[in-house]
């Protein structure tokens, strides 16, 4: 089998995610077959693979970093929140059903054999597997049957490095915490740890390392600072949508885009934020939307539920009035279904079967049934006959009147919609704003002048090796790989 490791994390959002891709980068770069892998990801932001299901966005730009081919081996068991304590569960890359958190946790047991499975199916192609916790192996009331952190790497007997973050405050109690809530067998796959996000002398804090290693024998294997281009990679969850936030300059567009509170596939977004003379504004509930030159309603994983929220904020009658004076509304995915007349749930898909009036903004009507469509699309913009590139990933079939003026035309067929008057668009592609030429068109149409010099994936690159160089300074990577067991 292929040399492997387990990152763990004290917590949610330490940084395990980018710590994966920026290791898989480095030892790529030193010539290793690498393939990054998380048994169970907890995530609404997913990505279309070539074989054609979904994994976490996190393993699609890990495996990018890695250089290969994104597969769905890569995150067998992805979880989308729907609701508080439901969610759809894909399995191996395909919707398998929706799933309340009691019940997804009494079939875990179940679950480890497909999840081992996919793990070894990875390690026959690779030199070395950077595997990825879930939350914290400290959370003992989930630790029964767990295939998440503890529970997986005692399957497969596998070594774990514990990450903390210490921008959040309480690494030291977090580190010692975690590895005293451990069972004994578990502490002895712990064989070191990486303290994460720092910012300051690291030099001051030589002598909380050492308390560390002296109460639970774990060693360092670095300090890592803060990564100052950790935004401009795609995030795995809304925990980041912070980062995002981006203060409005005077002259730029306004977009503004509602903050529903089952976001999906927000990296749609990113593009738009990193323009210069854009100024995008994630309205947070409890504030009208501001005034904008566009209103952009994202993806949803909940479309019907997100909608309720949305007119609960009084964000419908900000849209509409937008809308009123002549003013530009797009939608993507979930987003656009909001746009028509109605949206149906009849075997409740997304929720509890029903249906929901639209916003009536565009003569369609969406119904969430049949198969889930997962495919990576290609084709052209309409009204600027810019290329546009993408994938699709929805339930809902989406048609009426509007529909005979498509907003693209794919290699699938023509898709979305746009008003009479050009100022209302929709369309189900998600990741169309990461091409250049189509971005620029876009925002050439609504006023502003895109900077010619921002080329998307050569930033995605450029920050992945940056990530690599940065993590190669401050880890010790050959000790890594000892631990690991690589030749």
């Amino acid at each position: 089998m292929a040399a492997a490791v387990m990152i763990q994390g004290t917590g949610s959002s330490v940084g395990k995610s980018l710590m994966v891709a920026g290791l898989a980068r480095a030892l790529v770069r030193r010539g290793l077959r690498v393939r990054p892998f998380k048994p169970q990801n907890m995530s609404n932001n997913a990505a279309v693979t070539a074989d054609g299901g979904e994994i976490g966005r996190a393993q699609a730009l890990q495996a990018r970093a890695a250089r290969v081919v994104p597969s769905v081996r890569m995150n067998p068991v992805l979880l989308k929140p729907q609701t508080d304590q439901g969610a759809q569960l894909v399995l191996d890359g395909r919707v398998a059903g929706t799933v309340s958190a009691g019940d997804y946790h009494a079939m875990k047991r179940d679950l480890l054999p497909r999840v081992v499975a996919a793990f070894r199916a990875l390690a026959d192609e690779a030199d070395i597997v950077l595997v990825e916790g879930a939350g914290s192996p400290a959370e003992i009331n989930l630790r029964a049957f767990d295939i998440a952190n503890m529970g997986f790497a005692a399957a497969l007997d596998l070594p774990v490095l514990l990450v903390g973050d210490i921008d959040r405050g309480g690494v030291i109690a977090a580190l010692v915490g975690t590895h005293a809530l451990l069972e004994p067998a578990e502490r002895a796959l712990l064989r070191g740890f990486i303290v994460n996000k720092f910012r300051g002398d690291a030099r001051l804090f030589a002598p909380a390392l050492e308390a560390i290693t002296a109460r639970t024998g774990m060693v360092s294997l670095g300090i890592v600072p803060w990564f100052d281009r950790a935004a401009q990679l795609p995030a795995e969850d809304s925990h980041d949508l912070a980062a995002r936030k981006k203060r409005a300059r005077d002259g730029a567009l306004r977009i503004v885009v509602p903050r529903l509170p089952r976001i999906s596939n927000f990296d749609d977004l990113d593009p738009l934020a990193a323009e210069p003379k854009v100024a995008l504004t994630l309205a947070e509930p409890g504030c009208p939307l501001p005034e904008a030159d566009l209103m952009l309603l994202p993806g949803s994983k909940a479309t019907r539920a997100d909608l309720d929220a949305l007119r609960r904020e009084g964000w419908d009658i900000d849209i509409l009035a937008h809308a009123r004076k002549g003013g530009a509304v797009v939608g993507i995915c979930g987003g656009f279904q909001m746009l028509g007349r109605a949206i149906a749930d009849p075997r409740g898909l997304e929720g509890p079967p029903g249906e929901s009036a639209g916003l009536g903004l565009l003569d369609l009507e969406t119904a969430l049934d049949g198969d889930k469509i997962l495919r990576a699309v290609r084709g052209v913009d309409c009204v600027t006959g810019a290329p546009v590139a993408g994938y699709e990933m929805h339930v809902g079939r989406t048609n009426g009147p509007a529909a005979a003026r498509p907003m693209l035309r794919l290699d699938a067929g023509e898709d979305g919609a746009v008003s009479a008057d050009g100022c209302i668009a929709g369309c189900n592609l998600h990741g169309l704003f990461t091409g250049d030429e189509f971005r620029r068109a876009f925002l050439a149409r609504l006023g502003t002048t895109p900077d010619p010099a921002l080329l998307w994936d050569e930033r995605i690159e450029e920050t992945l090796d940056a990530l690599a160089a940065h993590l190669e300074a401050s880890i010790d990577v050959a000790h890594l790989l000892e631990i690991a067991g690589a030749r």
